[in-house]
């Protein structure tokens, strides 16, 4: 009798992190966070598209040594939701279609260029690396089974998710396709405080005409009861 000693894939552990930090400066950090939550923003009403930040992608069952953690991750036609890992064989088979990467010092040539090759064997439609410290932004499209450099990215529109990079007094600028921009969350906040002082102004402003007219409104009853006391009708029109 011989024994199978071949593991199944119901013993297989698919790690969820490996032990190294999400960033390793705060500007790395700062450029995750922006573009995670910018993308997260973006496609907030839209059920079926995912998002991530620093989740391991595993695209093949069984093979847990082959796997990535982009930055960021969308995932088109996949529902919102926590994961502990993107198990691709459980997501309709559906890959990212769309992935960053925020460069640090310690990344290597060799490992972008691992990155690269796995993104486009794995079916990664759009590719963005951001060197911050560089202000280099690159990009690959999709163009049949290969990953193809995009010649110009300033001004670039991105096909899936509509969002334009810019560059503006010497820094990446990314725009929804509205027009706005994406903004870290110091921004936002100082965006949200400006908005409730503008209300506030724009209350003091209301509760002041308020006033005024009501001051007004007093003002012709004093005068129409004097006019009364002078036996003149007030509300008599002139024939």
């Amino acid at each position: 009798m011989s024994v199978d000693t071949e593991l199944t894939t119901e013993t297989i552990t698919y790690p969820e992190s490996d032990g190294q930090p999400m960033a390793e400066n705060t500007r790395q950090f700062r450029w995750i966070v922006t573009i995670q939550g910018g993308l997260d923003a973006l496609f907030q009403d839209a059920p079926d598209v995912f998002v991530a930040g620093d989740l391991f992608w595993y695209p093949v069952e069984g093979q847990s040594a082959i796997c990535q953690a982009p930055d960021t991750m969308v995932v088109f036609g996949r529902p919102k939701g926590d994961r502990r890992s993107y198990q691709q064989w459980q997501e309709n088979n559906i890959a990212p279609q769309v992935v960053f990467e925020i460069l640090s010092p310690a990344n290597t040539l060799s490992d972008m260029i691992k990155k690269l090759r796995f993104y486009e064997r794995y079916g990664v439609e759009e590719y963005y690396i951001y060197d911050p410290d560089r202000n280099d932004l690159s990009g690959w499209l999709r163009a049949g089974a290969e990953l193809q450099e995009i010649p110009a990215m300033p001004e670039w529109v991105s096909p899936r998710l509509g969002v334009r990079f810019a560059f503006e007094a010497g820094e990446l600028r990314l725009y929804y396709p509205d027009g706005r921009r994406f903004a870290t969350y110091l921004e936002l906040e100082q965006q949200r405080k400006q908005a409730e002082q503008a209300a506030e102004q724009e209350r003091q402003h209301a509760q002041q005409e308020r006033q005024r007219a009501e001051q007004e409104h007093q003002r012709a009853e004093r005068l129409a009861a004097r006019l009364r006391a002078l036996g003149i009708d007030p509300d008599a029109t002139d024939q």
